[in-house]
């Protein structure tokens, strides 16, 4: 049912400097800073030859990421993405064979514009798991 790894997302504390550091120390190409109203959030993306990094940073108060940040202030990995053919499909199976859907359980658009979902990390292995439509 999933596809490949779309990313892996870190939050950080500051985004400019954890830019810098994947840019000039590590000399990925980086994208420019994104701002997602509708998910409280400010992304980057990190381009690798077979996937890529997401650099969150909360944008607002209210970011659902603030939290994460509060508890873990130098920052870490916050979910893994995998992509998937048809969104409304694996949201269906997945839910049949128990997991949890967070939120309405209706997709959302995301940093690329497309259909997104995020599963509960206690069904998971501990793990936040972002489902993408490919």
């Amino acid at each position: 049912m999933i596809g490949r790894l779309n990313h892996v997302a870190i939050v950080v504390p500051d985004l400019a400097a954890a830019s810098r550091t994947y840019a000039e120390t590590l000399g990925a190409k980086v994208s420019a800073p994104v701002d997602l109203p509708a998910h409280g959030v400010t992304t980057v993306f990190v381009e690798l030859p077979n996937t890529k990094i997401e650099l969150l940073h909360p944008l607002g108060a209210a970011s659902p990421i603030a939290k994460f940040l509060a508890e873990h202030p130098s920052g870490g990995m916050h979910h893994v993405c995998y992509e998937v053919d048809d969104i409304l499909a694996a949201r269906d199976r997945l839910k049949a064979q128990g997991a949890r859907v967070l939120g309405d359980g209706e997709p959302k658009i995301g940093a690329h514009d497309r259909p997104v979902l995020f599963l509960h990390p206690k069904d998971f292995a501990g793990t936040l798991v972002e489902l993408e439509q490919a």
